[in-house]
């Protein structure tokens, strides 16, 4: 007897047409309470298009609805055992998130409840006076030097330069910043955040204001 795969997770397309169709609204009425035109409604309802992290914002805050919620569920049941589990990231597909300081690429955002938040960084501050106030979040966070050169500045350490091909692991709570080195332009690492506390996810995107 074949074997029959569970469901695949939650898409932010059928996240999206959940929210609608839980609310009785047609595509253009959620266009209008949203200001996101009706194209690009039905694209991201059939997965043939993301949005970027304004248009989220902006679909969150008309629409009343928490951020995190398009990227996790927020589900009080216990959380069933979860086998198989597979999402191929790619920059198209990713959620973008521009700063004065790094361009965020957030990957494989179909994933619900995921232990580990994959994220493509540009850095492109070139000091910490550039860069501002270091940064908290919850958890810890490992960092890979795709391309460039990066120095990490953290609150209790010295800081420490980063050539392609190094990494460093680091407690999120503790004030932190990257920023590229002197002589590099700009730098692309490659970030996995994780944390056993819930909202995550809430503490990452409050960042960006």
């Amino acid at each position: 007897m074949a074997t029959r795969l569970k469901p695949e997770q939650p898409t932010l397309g059928t996240l999206v047409r959940a929210l609608r169709s839980r609310n009785g609204w047609t595509l253009k009425e959620m266009s209008v309470r949203s200001g996101i035109p009706v194209s690009t409604l039905s694209k991201v309802e059939h997965d043939r298009l993301t949005l970027t992290y304004d248009k989220l914002l902006q679909l969150s805050q008309r629409l009343n609805i928490r951020m995190s919620e398009l990227f996790a569920e927020n589900d009080s049941a216990a959380e069933a055992p979860v086998t198989a589990r597979r999402s191929i990231g790619d920059l198209d597909h990713a959620v973008r998130v521009n700063t004065p300081n790094y361009d965020y690429y957030y990957l494989c955002t179909e994933l619900r409840r995921k232990r580990m938040i994959p994220v493509i960084t540009r850095v492109r501050a070139k000091s910490v006076e550039e860069f501002g106030d270091l940064v908290h979040h919850s958890g810890e966070e490992f960092i890979y030097i795709v391309s460039g050169r990066i120095v990490v500045h953290t609150e209790f350490y010295d800081p420490v330069t980063l050539d392609t091909g190094e990494s460093i692991y680091i407690d999120s709570n503790m004030g932190h910043a990257y920023v590229a080195d002197e002589g590099c332009d700009e730098a692309v690492v490659l970030g996995v955040c994780s944390s056993a506390e819930d909202g995550l996810m809430d503490s990452l995107l409050n960042l960006h204001g």
